[in-house]
């Protein structure tokens, strides 16, 4: 399958590899897909290993002990295997986890552009804003098995993914894309598997925060964006002051859309 999607993305030089994040399919990006492709550009959004199914179908077999045992440095290197496929590098656009993933992917030269939106932090960045403990602490699961998967509750969902939303906006995307997650894939970011190592050149690197983000706070990201320390690359951060976690599909994301674009094209 994957090879397939590579041979068709081998027309077009400008390719942008969508990288999902946790708890959510690769469905996320179904509609950014039409709104870059519409615009020139070849996009390609691979399902997590084991999460190549419809969001509900992925529910019914939870708890999924083939989920559960997801790591890091396997999803990293799933990428790494995608991208290096491709006749030239792509452009990375990752959400939370995939964020992290984009940026471990720009940092070992396999992008001709990054962006991480609302990006999970490396090994040793840090927040102690409340919000982001509360969203994190179910999904780490600690005292539970983790053989198990991890399923978010929809108050959880409520409150991580798509606060500020109307409830039936919140009910609708409950059921369209949360998916089951390893609780060692989210446990990974604070260790080497997440290591960044901020001081070297890398390819241009755009972060989006959101200001209304209880699971990534914007803070967050920016500590995230400010540790590149290579004074010859290129690193930006904005950020959208009404955005939540759900920035994807919140109302408003072809605003985000757009700066991207935009970014991508300076």
């Amino acid at each position: 399958m994957i090879n397939e999607h590579i041979h068709l993305m081998k027309t077009t030089s400008k390719t942008i590899v969508f990288i999902t994040g946790a708890f959510v399919g690769a469905s996320c990006w179904d509609q950014w897909s039409i709104f870059f492709e519409a615009r020139g550009y070849k996009t390609y959004a691979p399902a997590w290993p084991h999460k190549d199914a419809p969001a509900c179908t992925l529910r019914q077999r939870h708890p999924d002990t083939a989920i559960a045992r997801q790591r890091l440095a396997d999803l990293t290197n799933y990428y790494d295997v995608i991208v290096r496929q491709l006749l030239e590098k792509p452009i990375l656009i990752g959400h939370s986890m995939g964020g992290l993933i984009t940026q471990l992917l720009v940092q070992r030269g396999l992008a001709e552009a990054g962006v991480a939106i609302h990006s999970l932090q490396p090994q040793g960045v840090m927040t102690f804003k409340f919000s982001f403990y509360k969203a994190g602490w179910g999904p780490l699961g600690f005292f539970t098995s983790t053989k198990k998967s991890y399923l978010m509750s929809f108050t959880e969902w409520q409150y991580a993914f798509t606060n500020g939303m109307s409830y039936e906006e919140q009910k609708t995307a409950y059921y369209d894309l949360l998916t089951p997650e390893s609780k060692l894939v989210v446990r990974d970011a604070i260790t080497n598997a997440a290591k960044v190592d901020f001081t070297t050149p890398h390819a241009p690197l755009l972060f989006l925060a959101g200001g209304k983000d209880n699971f990534i706070p914007a803070s967050l990201n920016y500590s995230n964006f400010k540790k590149y320390q290579d004074a010859g690359s290129v690193a930006d951060y904005k950020e959208f002051e009404n955005a939540n976690h759900f920035v994807l599909g919140q109302p408003g994301w072809e605003e985000k859309a757009d700066y991207i674009l935009n970014w991508i094209k300076a």
